[in-house]
């Protein structure tokens, strides 16, 4: 809110300061005044630190802030930090979290660096820079944020194709998690992929395949879109929005002209998003694969859930059974609560629900329109979509105590 965060120096609402920050933090990217005009370089600045933050995840972030100041990492931070990425081995989680941050620090230069070389020819070398650095960021950590100015995100580089694959490149590297990344560097040294890691591989590829598709399906015939593109340039757009579903954000196409059953197929990407551990946010990957394999094995007679040869825990079943349906349920909540306070269609606000609590940052164009109400539903989405599913996963974890006795069993009718 100060004054100089603004491009005119008159001080940002409380409504949108608050708004902004918590779409940064939680690394949404859902805009309620254009991040390239309306915020100083100041106020763009503190965006890139905020998503930044929300982009390690808050306890890995305080982790690395402990270790820049020589603190002692002790067993609650280690496993809080731990928890918050996936890992329940206490042994070498500092040593992990450094190779992250590494990892992620060198992404994101190269990453800026290789998409400098494509900015440099369209603004002068300081914009340029920054604007590289910026897109940099905002791609490796599925923030969705630009500073191109005049919501437009990517939509002027539609058929620019090194820049959308640099940016798709970053996502998936953001997105898949450092966890999965850290098992493909080591399996040539000690042997096969985790089931955890092979999970993650599988359902991102099926996903991203049948998101081309069904892209290709519905779009490539519309010029509202991208049907008056070259074939090569249907495909390419195609991929771009089946990678930034998944809790990125940019767009190289007007989300508010997609086909109602577009933006429906959108919503269900949105909603299942990236890997766990990983910048990215909805369901996740992990926890919706592992629902598949449940519903495969339950179709095909199996008594026990299992995939590549190994079996799953049942207790990591309910739990993922429990946050699909607590997470629709939310989304259910704040939907109803926009209809009643917002004069829109009821699929432009259910998208903006799915791409808030997905942490996603699409939109029909009505986020700046919304009421103060209907931001703070967003905003409260948002906080919760990135938060959430984590916080339940623990709860449920911390929760769980064996059982001394149990209760007879009995048949009930399904179906």
């Amino acid at each position: 809110m100060l004054p100089t965060a603004s491009a005119t120096g008159e001080p940002a609402s409380a409504a949108n300061a608050f708004f902004t920050s918590t779409s940064a933090v939680c690394v949404t990217g859902l805009v309620v005044v254009d991040t390239g005009t309306y915020w100083s370089s100041f106020g763009q600045g503190l965006i890139l630190a905020l998503i930044q933050i929300g982009g390690f995840g808050f306890m890995t972030s305080a982790t690395l802030l402990l270790l820049v100041f020589g603190r002692r990492i002790g067993l609650r931070e280690k496993v809080l930090a731990g928890q918050s990425i996936g890992i329940t081995r206490l042994g070498g989680i500092v040593g992990l979290i450094k190779r992250m941050a590494i990892f992620t620090a060198l992404s994101e230069v190269i990453g800026a660096l290789l998409i400098l070389t494509r900015l440099a020819a369209d603004y002068p070398l300081k914009t340029a820079v920054w604007k590289s650095f910026f897109h940099s960021i905002s791609a490796f950590n599925n923030a969705g944020f630009d500073v191109f100015g005049n919501f437009k995100s990517l939509t002027g580089y539609q058929t620019d194709t090194p820049l959308i694959l640099l940016t798709a490149a970053l996502i998936i590297l953001g997105g898949i998690s450092f966890i999965f990344i850290n098992n493909v560097i080591k399996v040539r040294h000690r042997g096969r992929l985790t089931l955890d890691s092979k999970l993650v591989l599988w359902t991102t590829v099926s996903l991203l395949g049948l998101g081309i598709l069904v892209m290709l399906a519905a779009e490539a015939r519309d010029s509202g879109t991208f049907g008056s593109l070259a074939p090569q340039y249907k495909v390419l757009t195609a991929f771009f929005h089946s990678v930034t579903t998944r809790t990125a954000g940019f767009t190289t196409v007007s989300i508010g002209s997609l086909a109602p059953y577009a933006l429906f197929f959108t919503m269900f990407l949105m909603f299942v998003g990236g890997a766990a551990g990983s910048t990215a946010g909805g369901i996740k990957v992990n926890t919706f694969g592992l629902v598949m394999a449940m519903t495969w094995s339950t179709i095909t007679g199996r008594e026990h859930v299992r995939a590549f040869g190994r079996e799953f825990n049942p207790q990591q079943i309910y739990r993922a059974i429990a946050v699909i349906l607590l997470s629709l349920g939310i989304i259910a909540i704040a939907t109803f609560l926009l209809t009643i306070h917002e004069d829109f269609s009821f699929i432009r606000l259910l998208f903006e629900v799915f791409s808030a609590f997905g942490t996603v940052g699409l939109s029909t164009g009505i986020t700046p329109l919304l009421s103060t109400v209907g931001k703070a539903v967003i905003a409260i989405t948002m906080f919760i979509g990135r938060l959430g599913p984590l916080a339940l996963t623990l709860a449920l974890l911390q929760r769980q105590q064996p059982s001394s006795f149990r209760y007879p069993q009995e048949e009930i009718r399904i179906g």
